[in-house]
């Protein structure tokens, strides 16, 4: 998301039409241990393999008798698509062990590796317990991933890596300059998801303004069904659509302010006229009843069972939820609902990124290994593994031929083509863990259990914004 000049958003019409109630109180929301930072190993041995001899069939170097450490976690896309890939890697270097392991704890178990100079070879960082990832390319401890990006693709030589990615995956795994320090696999989709069944029983099309929003969850209640609902101890999800609603009310420069940590950028009209929004459904009942007290998972199967309309959430959802989805469901996604004929981006603006980051520390054993396991999961066979298996795009820039897609990856693929260049991309997530999971999170969660208000929740969010602006502690990043 390229950093524009600031505009005044002015006559956003419909917020200054919105009540909201002065709630007062708070919720505690549950909130979760961060890698604050990583201690570097006392130890002076470098216990590094020798690189290999590189050749065609070898361009990074792999020591092939060297093993190869993998940690994958365990989410919504599971494990079997890196296993697969691992097989790969152990059919080129059959001398090779590779380690592998999965967990939903990947700080909890990984961060006493770190501290002790011992990481894998390759990490997939991600879910509730992901290490901060700008504190580690802050703290230099992530290896380069440039070697990798130049390489020779894995199907065609004459290209490099870089030149099969998918749009903005490349930038994503830049934070200070040209080299990359992160490789995002999964290319997802963020927003707001439905199923289509439940709309045509309702006789309704997704709505693509907020009036029409808010009759429909009206419609809905009428016939006992929710609104919304959202993983509510883990809040950070409403970004998903939040965000890209707050671009589409004010542009894409209101994010990046907020991204930058400018002063007073959760001040901006355009946040205030979001937050109002959603604060509007949360008023007039139109969120699931205990929604606050959900994780995802439970959110997800209130969900697929027809008790809410409307989640947000990313690409992820339809492997995740896959056990809970009825066959008929006709699961979806589309940009958020806009605000009013004021917005300053069309409908369809949404936020798709890449996601699932993979890395390698920078102490890694083998970290030539590391990048060929990732330029193996980069290589078309791979990446329609992934995508049949866990039904999500990769960050390879194909993988779709010949496949059949569910009516969430095809709606998936549809929204890019409505959005065109209107696809946002926030970067608060990855710059900023613990400010947007723990602190941004928890002040939206607030406000949607009822117990802050819009302007309550705007001044606790810019008051964190605040500190970690202030905080000489963290390395800062700007958009270019």
């Amino acid at each position: 998301m390229a950093s524009t000049s600031a505009r005044k958003n002015e006559g956003l019409g419909r917020r200054d039409v919105i009540k909201r109630s002065a709630a007062l109180g708070l919720i505690t929301v549950p909130t979760m241990s961060f890698l604050s930072a990583c201690a570097s190993s006392d130890s002076s041995d470098d216990d590094t393999v020798k690189k290999g001899k590189t050749s065609a069939k070898n361009p990074l170097g792999v020591n092939d008798t060297a093993g190869l450490d993998v940690v994958i976690f365990n989410g919504g896309f599971g494990e079997q698509y890196a296993i697969d890939a691992e097989k790969e890697y152990t059919k080129a270097f059959p001398k090779a062990k590779v380690k592998h392991s999965a967990t939903q704890k990947i700080q909890s178990q990984l961060q006493p590796r770190f501290n002790g100079g011992t990481p894998p070879d390759l990490i997939d960082n991600s879910g509730a317990e992901q290490m901060d990832m700008g504190v580690l390319v802050g703290k230099k401890q992530l290896l380069d991933l440039t070697p990798l990006m130049d390489a020779p693709s894995f199907d065609d030589p004459s290209k490099k890596v870089r030149d099969t990615l998918r749009p903005g995956v490349l930038e994503m795994g830049q934070f200070d300059g040209d080299r990359v320090w992160i490789m995002y696999y999964a290319y997802t989709v963020y927003g707001v998801w439905y199923s289509q069944t439940a709309l045509e029983g309702l006789d309704a099309q997704y709505p693509e303004n907020w009036d029409d929003m808010l009759a429909l969850c009206a419609k809905a209640k009428k016939k006992g069904i929710a609104g919304w609902t959202y993983a509510g101890k883990y809040p950070y999800y409403l970004p998903f659509s939040l965000y890209p609603f707050i671009a589409k009310i004010g542009g894409r420069e209101v994010l990046d302010k907020i991204d930058n940590l400018e002063p007073n950028a959760w001040k901006d009209p355009a946040v205030k006229a979001a937050f109002e929004a959603y604060y509007e459904l949360q008023q007039k009942g139109y969120i699931l009843k205990g929604t606050a007290g959900l994780t995802h998972i439970q959110s997800q199967t209130e969900w697929t069972k027809g008790k809410a309309l409307f989640l947000p959430n990313g690409s992820w959802v339809e492997n995740e939820a896959a056990p809970t989805t009825p066959k008929d469901f006709k699961m979806m996604v589309a940009a958020p609902s806009g605000l009013d004929s004021s917005d300053k981006l069309p409908f369809g603006t949404i936020w798709a990124s890449g996601g699932e980051p993979f890395i390698i520390p920078a102490k890694a054993k083998n970290p030539e290994g590391g990048m060929e396991q990732l330029r193996i999961m980069l290589s078309e066979a791979s990446s329609k593994n992934f995508t049949k298996q866990v039904k999500s795009l990769s960050a390879f820039n194909g993988g779709t031929d010949g496949l059949t897609l569910s009516t969430a990856m095809q709606s998936g693929v549809d929204a890019l083509k409505k959005a065109g260049d209107n696809v946002v991309n926030p970067r608060m997530q990855d710059w900023y863990v613990k400010l947007q999971k723990e602190q941004i999170g928890a002040g939206l969660g607030e406000m949607m259990a009822g117990r802050l208000t819009p302007a309550e929740a705007i001044k606790k969010i810019q008051a964190y914004a605040d500190a970690a602006a202030k905080d000489q502690s963290i390395k800062h990043y700007k958009h270019q």
